[in-house]
This record gives C-alpha cells, sequence and structure tokens, in this order.
C-alpha cells in the first residue's frame, strides 16, 4: 500500500515505516560517528524506549556503550486498517540494527504503569541481563489508570501566543485555571510515584547492580512559559518527581552504593511537546535562536552529551544546588531566552516565516511520523507490517 502523511495537531494518523527507518538509522550513525566513551552502562533497562528521550537513550546506549538493552514501551502494530505507531517502527527497526551489530537488545510491549507489565520486565530482566546498572525513566503518557494529565496553570488563566500547526496561524488563546482534581491527576501520572514503584520492584528483586543509576527525565523551561508550564499542573509535577529523586537518591546510596537523579533536558520537537499548549511556537523560536547561534541540539545530541560529559566521565557526577543534572544549559542561556522573548513579542502569522523555525518544526514533526526523509520514495507501495524481533506478536 501507498502511505500518505496525515497528521492532525500532533497526533500521527498515519506513520510511514521507511521513514522511521531512516530516522533511526540517522541517530545511530549520529552516536557512532562520536569519540568512543571511556566507560559507559552496561545493561540497560529504558521504561519509555520508543520515542523521543528514551529512543535516544536506548541508542546511545547501545552503540556507543555496546549495552544489552530491555525496552518497554506502549505501542500499537499495524493491522487492517492502520500503519503501527511510529514507536513500533522504532523499535522494530532499533532491533534490527542493534543485532546487526551483535547487540542485545529485548523489547516488551504494555501500559507500564501496570503491575502487570512490571512483573513481565522483571521476569524479562531476570532471564536476559541480570541486575541492570542504569534504568531510565522516560514515560510521557496522558493517564495512568484513573489518573488524566492536564497541561493548565494553577489559580489564574495564562493567556499567550499558540500557532496552528496545520496553517501556521499565529493568534492568542486561554487556558483555564487547573481544579484541584487535574491538580491531584497530573501529579500521579507524571509525578515520581510510578518510578519509585519500578526501582523498589527492581530492588526487591535483586535486579539492581551494585552502584546502579537511575534517571527520570524532565523540563524547566523558559520563564516565558513558567505560569503554563513550571507552575503550571506539569510544574507540581516535576517538583514531585525531584522530591521522590532526593528520597530515592538517599536510599539507593546506603542500599547499593546507586543513584537516582533527575535530568532535564532542552526543549525538543516530539509527539508530547507538541501537544502542550504555546510549545510549539515556542519550540519554533528557541530553533531559529540557538541554530543561528549554532548551539542547536536534538534528542540523540543532548544525549550523546548526557552520558559522555555528565553521567560516564570517571568522576563525581555533576549537579546542581538541586540535585539535578543540567543539559539544558545552552537553552537558558540568558541570552538565547532574551531573544526568544524578543521574538515572542514581535511574532505573527505574517512574519512566522521570518522570525521562527516553524518550517525547521513542521518538518521534524513529520520525520518523526516517518514522513519528509530524503531517502525515501513515498510513492512506492510499502508493507505498514513490521515486527519487532523479540517479540512474540507480529
Amino acid at each position: 500500500m501507498q502511505i500518505q502523511r496525515r497528521i492532525r495537531g500532533a497526533v500521527c494518523l498515519s506513520v510511514h515505516p521507511q521513514g522511521c527507518d531512516e530516522h533511526v538509522r540517522e541517530q545511530i550513525a549520529y552516536v557512532k560517528s562520536q569519540p568512543p566513551p571511556a566507560r559507559g552502562p552496561r545493561k540497560v533497562l529504558i521504561i519509555g524506549a520508543s520515542t523521543g528521550y528514551g529512543l535516544a537513550s536506548r541508542i546511545t546506549t547501545a552503540f556507543c556503550s555496546r549495552a544489552d538493552t530491555v525496552g518497554v514501551f506502549f505501542e500499537r502494530p499495524a493491522d487492517d486498517e492502520r500503519t503501527a505507531s511510529a514507536g513500533w517502527y522504532n523499535s522494530a527497526f532499533f532491533e534490527e540494527e542493534a543485532r546487526a551489530e551483535g547487540l542485545n537488545a529485548w523489547s516488551l510491549n504494555g501500559d507500564a504503569f501496570t503491575e502487570e507489565v512490571k512483573r513481565q520486565t522483571l521476569e524479562l530482566v531476570a532471564k536476559r541481563t541480570g541486575p541492570v546498572d542504569l534504568v531510565i525513566y522516560s514515560l510521557a503518557a496522558p493517564r495512568r489508570g484513573q489518573f488524566t494529565s492536564s497541561l493548565r496553570p494553577i489559580s489564574q488563566p495564562f493567556t499567550g501566543k499558540t500557532v496552528n500547526f496545520q496553517t501556521g496561524q499565529v493568534y492568542e488563546t486561554t487556558v483555564p485555571p487547573a481544579t484541584e482534581e487535574e491538580i491531584r491527576g497530573t501529579v500521579a501520572v507524571m509525578g515520581g510515584e510510578d518510578w519509585q514503584l519500578w526501582i523498589t520492584a527492581l530492588r526487591d528483586a535483586g535486579l539492581l547492580a551494585r552502584g546502579a543509576i537511575t534517571l527520570a527525565y524532565s523540563y524547566i523551561g523558559s520563564p516565558a512559559l513558567a505560569a503554563i508550564y513550571r507552575k503550571g499542573t506539569i510544574g507540581m509535577a516535576k517538583e514531585h518527581l525531584e522530591a521522590t529523586a532526593r528520597v530515592m537518591d538517599d536510599e539507593l546510596a546506603k542500599a547499593i552504593g546507586g543513584r537516582a537523579i533527575v535530568a532535564v533536558n532542552k526543549a525538543v520537537v516530539t509527539l508530547a511537546s507538541a501537544a502542550i499548549p504555546f510549545v510549539p511556537l515556542y519550540i519554533a523560536l528557541l530553533y531559529k535562536v540557538m541554530k543561528d547561534r549554532g548551539s542547536h541540539e536534538g534528542c540523540i545530541e543532548q544525549m550523546n552529551r548526557l552520558f559522555r560529559e555528565r553521567l560516564y566521565t570517571g568522576g563525581p557526577i555533576p549537579v546542581d544546588e538541586a540535585g539535578r543534572i543540567r543539559i539544558d544549559e545552552r537553552e537558558l542561556d540568558p541570552a538565547v531566552q532574551e531573544k526568544v522573548s524578543e521574538l515572542f513579542a514581535q511574532v505573527t502569522t505574517e512574519n512566522l516565516p521570518q522570525l521562527s523555525d516553524f518550517e525547521g518544526y513542521r518538518k521534524e514533526l513529520s520525520r518523526i511520523c516517518g514522513f519528509e526523509s530524503p531517502g525515501v520514495n513515498y510513492t512506492e507501495d510499502v508493507d505498514p507490517r513490521v515486527r519487532i524481533p523479540s517479540l512474540a506478536q507480529p
């Protein structure tokens, strides 16, 4: 069948497998082009491994450190009416590339919030790798059981500029403040509780190696969007995540000489970030400024720097006053933020192409869905049914 690009907002209604394959290969080629690391993890569990920072972490640890990786994700295979999700194809092609280079990789598809998937993962890790020395928690899900996350300010409405992905129209919109129920739901979904449940389960099962590190990814972001992000419902969840890290860090240090740390990354184009109000316009402006300055990084560049320059240097892990690893310093450079704020005030529908990298943002989101890849002929028929080698189901 021919697969045509169909994207509604931040939702890929169709995904092209060959485009996802090329995107994965490009990330692998990037990390392999970097100097060999002095050291790195050997056995890695990534919870949320199929897209964005989770996928980039799996690629980096596998192809830089030749680590055995176990990836957990919740993705959709193709059926008679729909293509698979982007994360399904990403995981399938990652495994194919890993196995071609003699790397061990296993995957588990299911809801990581559930006890059943936790149990299945522990069984898989015990059978295939034994105790892991790195656990990455990179879930970006909208709901957890009965809880649903909400992207809202707290106490008062927030009004700001946003952009329509399809039309490029810049307009103002207002988001009402969150209810107490929405705050609780967001903290339950995006806070640290589930991360702690995973680490406790692994530790109780004897599946954390001596000196193991666990990371959860977070974001602080621009002062321009603080009301909707860091001071909003998501920010409440991130504060809970960071408080959980401090508790676990102390516990793991005493029990196994390990660490639990939050790593703060920069804003990048992902399916999750594209769904956050106001963020797509901010990213389009940020990309323009950072590309002009030569400081732009995507997911794979960020993860490469995280592992090479922060986690595995042979010395102490550098953290800020709150105990967080920071690799967002280039985004939050005062000169960068001052320029972004200036452009935010000026941007309109008419000058959007000149003031921002909206075309780059739009293309990157398309590429996540497997489209606009230069090496793919989109007029050819392709089979959307792609098997993940380590999964029993097709």
